[in-house]
């Protein structure tokens, strides 16, 4: 039996609801109408990017080749391709996007680069300059900004700029939190060029050796991502104000994460920065004050 359209949606909110609670969180400050396509431009993030993150399990035990993957996402290309023509098939993710472009002109191009970032993952080689890394984070996070912008509205275009500045900031939070995980799959995102300049060595990083060294990396890692939220705030009033909150919202308490990594001394290694249910409702009235009064 073809599911309807709000069990679609439905799908895609689980998702959400699921995967991401901070953006989830922010979200339920949205209108309704905008608040359905974020979770169907959500859904499909989570989908190709889960592809790539077990089909790289499989791929390490030699159960997949790094072509069958990549003939997987091929598939999801295809599957946009159709439903941006009027076809969005019986999958729940298509139904949700067919029915979100009636309203929001989000260009195709953008998921197809979300598609491409991902794809970079699987055959992975650390980057070496910053201008490499940003290019990733572009691909797999600031694209996603750059479609939810066309859903939030906006009075300027330079508002679509930092949205990419927010995707930056928001890549970075999540590879500077995760670079212990990271370290267990192999890799190292950080640019091989900043681990010279503070003299880390790659052993060092791989053993997750813990030293001033290490710290140093760190701080400026930290400096650097919030440098892209400051930024980034400055296109939150080019927003439709119905927008703004939920945004504003999603950017502070994903920010606070380099905070929660300062609290723990910088170690990404054996404790994992995170914001509590708490701590993230707690910043509501801040938040709210702020966005209604713009100071």
């Amino acid at each position: 039996m073809r599911l309807t359209l709000d069990e679609a949606y439905e799908y895609c909110r689980q998702m959400s609801r699921h995967h991401a609670k901070t953006f989830y969180l922010a979200s339920m400050f949205l209108p309704e109408r905008q608040r359905r396509p974020i979770f169907a431009i959500y859904a499909l993030l989570r989908t190709v990017d889960d592809i790539v993150d077990m089909a790289e399990v499989k791929l390490s035990k030699g159960l997949i080749t790094g072509e069958e993957i990549r003939k997987m996402l091929e598939d999801w290309k295809a599957r946009l391709r159709a439903c941006y023509a009027g076809n969005p098939g019986d999958d729940p993710i298509m139904m949700a996007w067919h029915d979100t472009l009636k309203r929001y002109p989000v260009p195709i191009e953008l998921p197809f680069e979300l598609i491409e970032g991902v794809a970079m993952d699987i055959s992975f080689k650390p980057f070496e300059t910053f201008d490499e890394l940003y290019g990733y984070c572009y691909k797999v996070a600031s694209v996603v900004g750059l479609m939810t912008s066309e859903i939030f509205g906006y009075s300027d275009k330079r508002a679509l700029d930092h949205a990419v500045e927010l995707g930056i900031a928001m890549q970075l939070t999540n590879i500077l939190r995760d670079i212990g995980e990271d370290i267990d799959r192999g890799r190292i995102y950080l640019p091989m060029e900043d681990l010279r300049r503070f003299d880390c060595s790659i052993e060092e990083f791989l053993q997750k050796t813990m030293n001033r060294k290490f710290v140093d990396l760190m701080k400026f890692q930290v400096e650097r991502a919030r440098g892209y939220y400051r930024s980034a705030e400055q296109g939150i009033p080019m927003l439709h104000r119905e927008s703004r909150f939920a945004v504003s919202l999603s950017s502070l308490n994903y920010g606070n994460i380099l905070t929660a990594i300062e609290e723990n001394g910088y170690d990404v290694f054996s404790k994992r920065a995170y914001r509590s249910f708490f701590q993230k409702i707690s910043t509501i009235p801040a938040v709210w004050f702020k966005t209604v009064t713009g100071s």
